[in-house]
């Protein structure tokens, strides 16, 4: 349940970005009128990376009101609600960047395919990575995915979590907020 909760913020998060964002760019041409208004970018900017994170949040709290019925005994608290919604704030940022790499509106479910899709199983949601081979286990375990399933897993069974992962997801959050912000005044 934790991965799967992990996992539900980070596709929320990243969809409701990516392709609105791709949309809105490319079709809707919305993100010009953004682009001639008078708010700052990095606003807007911070704006897609905090409502795409709440969007992930919210999915990751309706899975887990969902299981409450079930008396799983497992434990969530305010640390692991911090990792979820910065584990979708990594991922909107993530969203933000695709969408402007995305030249047409089949290349950002082309990179969930080849990107989303394969971390999703790979970064310690469904089954543990001890049995992949080393050097392909040390990649999977930097992903920023499996940083969020492992603290999740940890706080959830009571254990402590190792809460460097936290450093992890702001230090891919800042990389791709930096990104997503260089191709936004780019675009300017």
């Amino acid at each position: 349940i934790p991965g799967v909760v992990s996992l539900t913020t980070m596709n929320g998060s990243f969809n409701a970005i990516a392709q609105n964002l791709n949309v809105q760019r490319l079709y809707e041409k919305a993100f010009d009128q953004v682009i001639i208004s008078p708010t700052p970018l990095w606003q807007f900017v911070a704006g897609q990376i905090l409502a795409g994170a709440l969007r992930g949040l919210y999915a990751g709290g309706i899975i887990l009101f969902l299981i409450l019925p079930v008396g799983t005994g497992l434990k969530f608290n305010a640390v692991s609600i911090l990792i979820l919604f910065l584990n979708g704030a990594v991922f909107s940022s993530v969203g933000i960047v695709v969408s402007f790499l995305a030249k047409n509106h089949a290349d950002v479910p082309r990179f969930s395919n080849y990107i989303i899709m394969p971390m999703a199983y790979l970064c310690n949601t469904f089954f543990s990575t001890e049995q992949i081979p080393h050097g392909a286990r040390e990649l999977i375990a930097i992903l920023p995915l499996s940083q969020t399933s492992r603290m999740v897993r940890s706080i959830s069974v009571g254990e402590p979590a190792r809460l460097y992962g936290i450093l992890v997801l702001l230090a891919y959050l800042t990389v791709f907020t930096a990104i997503g912000l260089y191709f936004v005044y780019k675009k300017k």
